[in-house]
């Protein structure tokens, strides 16, 4: 079986596929969306206990990973891919979620309300520079490994773009209603800030890193 006799290979190979079945349904879930119909609300929360698994499954394989001591090539390479495809597609395709009316009156919330285009352009490009940045480094025979202020950037992403999933999937009433809109806002904010710093930080690292080749 290769890469996938280890199974924190098939949880990531499995969290790619989940992360796809995502996207189609985000794509057609919607009036308008890509296939021209409306799956239903149901569909909607599928959407949200999707990504829920999804993110939180990084963590299992993760440790699974660890704790066998069978880190490969193969998952050092596609779970930080899969959690990048993960969280920028699903910003993506948020982007033109329309806002929708539940049965309780309150409007559910459209995807843009959160996450303007320009975040997800600055998300993005963080994302590529710093797999740039990282492949030179380890180019030179050093390693650039996930940080905590890169761990902060991923948990931040993952609640702001749960809770905006869970608000276009659940009924709420006004009061819970307008309280995890303002958490969505606050984690879509903080998720700004820890990815602006976390570059920053990989920056400071890697000119800290050339200097030392230079200078030996």
């Amino acid at each position: 079986m290769g890469v996938f006799r280890h199974w924190p290979n098939r949880i990531t190979a499995i969290r790619f596929g989940m992360s796809a079945l995502l996207f189609w349904i985000l794509a057609v879930e919607e009036p308008g969306g890509a296939l021209g119909f409306e799956l239903g609300a149901a569909w909607r929360a599928a959407a949200f206990w999707l990504f829920l698994v999804t993110a939180a499954t990084d963590v299992l394989d993760g440790w699974l990973a660890r704790r066998g001591n069978c880190v490969t090539a193969f998952g050092r390479i596609a779970d930080p891919f899969v959690d990048k495809v993960l969280v920028i597609g699903t910003m993506v395709l948020l982007l033109d979620a329309p806002r929708l009316d539940n049965p309780s009156g309150v409007a559910i919330v459209a995807g843009g309300d959160y996450f303007a285009a320009w975040m997800v352009v600055v998300v993005a490009a963080r994302e590529f520079l710093i797999t740039a940045i990282r492949g030179y480094v380890e180019s030179l025979g050093a390693e650039l490994p996930a940080d905590w202020m890169g761990k902060v950037k991923m948990a931040a992403q993952c609640v702001a773009l749960a809770v905006v999933l869970g608000l276009r999937a659940f009924d709420f009433g006004p009061a819970a209603a307008a309280f995890w809109h303002q958490t969505a806002q606050a984690f879509v904010w903080l998720t700004l800030l820890a990815t602006i710093g976390s570059c920053l930080n990989y920056l400071v690292k890697t000119r800290r890193f050339l200097l030392e080749q230079s200078a030996g």
